[in-house]
């Protein structure tokens, strides 16, 4: 990292410490129409964005390469590691289209679902997916436009004269249960039926490779059902070249929330998608399900996602209702490690209110909370491997010195995963050797990710990783750092060190007297034989000062003694010459070397190297 480079990052992040060290709830932001103005989102990466949603439900490849390109570019000037999500369409059953484009339903009157090609009239409809039939049975509800209009499955019957010969065309005779319009495309869902449609369709691969292709870090796998669904996708980013890219499967149905567990098992994150979810599954549970999973994807120590309707109403409106706000706070309270906005900054009037509104609820929520507390009531380790055991070591020690930060160095981001895991009561700095790794861990709650080159030697790369940090103002000279990583150096998994480390090359502290600094040579004075070494303007280092040191005194620009207590002769006589006073500088005899240049700040109690 050149001159110019350091600067840079210092002037990029130093002016956003507070905010970093406040929020540790990362927020994703939905592309579209309305952050189609490079403005707009510029606005939303400096109020907060984290994660850029690309939702590949609507807009083909070209106009999603477009937002791509301008994020890119954007991120780019700023100096910012907004990483990119990439969210699948997903198995989906849709109505085709009507002859008049829409048709009203009455309670009570029937209306079939085909399997066979038909254009929609006011008695039936053609579905996308033809096998339908062979997965529901009379007593089914079928709901049309997110549950708007409710069917039950009444009768199943080949069609008598099919128009498309080539399928096994069939009828789903259902009765209208409730009043309603429905029209062209509109989403079907089947609640509390496993589907056995393929998870993987045609355009879904496609969006799959178009990831790979233009390096995204995230895919988003909706409706995702089984850890087989996973596995498909991850067979694909491996046929493809895409392994590092990780897998956020999105839970939205009922056969998802069944085999959580195994779905969190090969999963990279989770996001419970509260939209869907709604439809599949009863209102009164999805709260249920929301702190349910969010709990278990904390426990295995990955990313959760609460997702859906958490600002809504800033569609059209610039403040959120009550309401909403009591749902992204209950969320952040729950231990969720991001939030997302959908079509408040896609599509809505108020994109970038979004965005502050949701940073300022967080800010505030965390503020609530007693991290440090949390952590030390949580009981036990889940996979208790070598990484998980030192980065449980690592939020143990920074809560009980209180550090300033913890610092990991990290080639894959494992570490600095499993100290998020643990929601430690301090910033967690990831130190990476690639931007891809720096814009995933951008999605970990409470990790602020930082660029570095690759060091030959273990001791290097630790002795810089604090410069680093303390560079990017995430900590300050003086302040006491956790630093964890592992050697051998560049290889994933070998987390094994745990180290306490002062930032700014702190050689010896103690206690200052009057709030000075000052920089020069030292003169280390094991005896008064060593002072004939002295030179007007050094400082004077000793175990205390005497009366015989007094000529010297007079011409030092410090006194740096190991003596304690306000009433040692050093203290009295370097008050009354008006100079810079450290006393209680333990083993500065041992330490401090003579023509040694140094800073003595006599506020925070250092003397470092300079």
């Amino acid at each position: 990292m050149n001159k110019n480079q350091q600067e840079h990052l210092k002037n990029e992040t130093i002016k956003r410490k507070e905010e970093f060290m406040t929020r540790r709830t990362k927020i994703i932001c939905t592309l579209g129409p309305s952050t189609d103005n490079e403005a707009v989102m510029r606005a939303l990466i400096e109020e907060g964005m984290n994660v850029a949603r690309f939702n590949f439900s609507h807009g083909p490849h070209d106009e999603q390469m477009g937002r791509l390109k301008m994020l890119r570019k954007l991120r780019k000037e700023l100096g910012k590691y907004v990483a990119a999500l990439l969210d699948t369409k997903g198995p989906e059953i849709r109505l085709v289209e009507f002859e008049k484009g829409k048709t009203e339903l009455k309670t009570g009157q029937t209306f079939t679902l085909t399997t066979d090609d038909i254009p929609g009239t006011d008695e039936r409809v053609s579905i996308t997916y033809k096998n339908l039939a062979d997965d529901v049975k009379p007593g089914d509800h079928i709901l049309i436009d997110d549950g708007l209009v409710g069917l039950e499955v009444v009768e199943i019957k080949p069609v008598a004269k099919p128009v498309n010969t080539k399928v096994n065309a069939r009828d789903i005779v259902c009765k209208v249960l409730n009043d309603g319009v429905i029209s062209n495309k509109k989403g079907v869902n089947v609640p509390n039926v496993d589907l056995t449609m393929p998870f993987i369709s045609e355009k879904d691969y496609g969006d799959i490779c178009f990831a790979v292709e233009n390096d995204y870090d995230f895919i988003a796998a909706s409706f995702v059902r089984t850890a087989e669904d996973v596995m498909e996708i991850r067979k694909i980013l491996a046929e493809k070249g895409g392994e590092d890219i990780k897998i956020i499967s999105k839970i939205e149905n009922m056969q998802g929330v069944r085999n959580i567990d195994d779905i969190i098992r090969v999963s990279d994150g989770i996001m419970v998608a509260r939209g869907d979810m709604g439809v599949e599954i009863p209102l009164e549970d999805v709260p249920v399900m929301q702190k349910m999973i969010i709990k278990k994807v904390c426990e295995a120590g990955k990313i959760v996602i609460t997702a859906t309707q958490m600002l809504d109403s800033m569609m059209k409106h610039p403040r959120p209702t009550r309401a909403e706000s009591t749902d992204v706070a209950n969320a952040i309270y729950d231990g969720t490690s991001a939030i997302m906005l959908s079509g408040e900054t896609a599509a809505g009037m108020y994109p970038i209110e979004a965005v502050k509104t949701m940073v300022r609820i967080a800010t505030r929520t965390e503020h609530d909370i007693n991290y440090l507390q949390r952590f030390r009531q949580r009981r036990t380790m889940c996979n208790p491997d070598v990484t998980n055991a030192i980065s449980h070591a690592t939020c143990t020690m920074a809560g009980d010195l209180s550090a300033a930060a913890i610092v990991t160095v990290t080639k894959s981001g494992r570490t600095a995963r499993m100290i998020s895991k643990y929601r430690p009561n301090c910033t967690i700095i990831g130190e990476c050797l690639t931007e891809k790794v720096c814009r995933q861990l951008n999605l970990e709650w409470g990790v602020e990710p930082i660029l570095i080159t690759e060091e030959q030697d273990a001791s290097q790369l630790f002795e810089k990783a604090v410069d680093v940090a303390e560079m990017a103002g995430f900590v300050s000279k003086g302040e006491l750092v956790v630093l964890t990583g592992g050697v051998p150096l560049g290889v994933s998994g070998t987390t094994n060190l745990i180290k306490v480390q002062v930032a700014g090359h702190i050689l010896v502290t103690g206690k200052g007297l009057n709030g000075k600094k000052i920089s020069g040579n030292l003169c280390v004075c094991h005896s008064n034989e060593d002072l004939k070494s002295f030179k007007d303007g050094d400082i004077i280092v000793a175990a205390d000062t005497t009366n015989e040191m007094m000529a010297q005194m007079r011409q030092a620009s410090a006194l740096i003694v190991e003596a304690e207590g306000a009433n040692c002769h050093a203290a009295i006589a370097g008050l009354s010459l008006d100079i810079p006073v450290l006393i209680a500088a333990k083993n500065a005899l041992n330490v401090l070397k003579t023509s040694a240049y140094v800073e003595v700040d006599c506020e925070s109690g250092v003397v470092s190297a300079n």
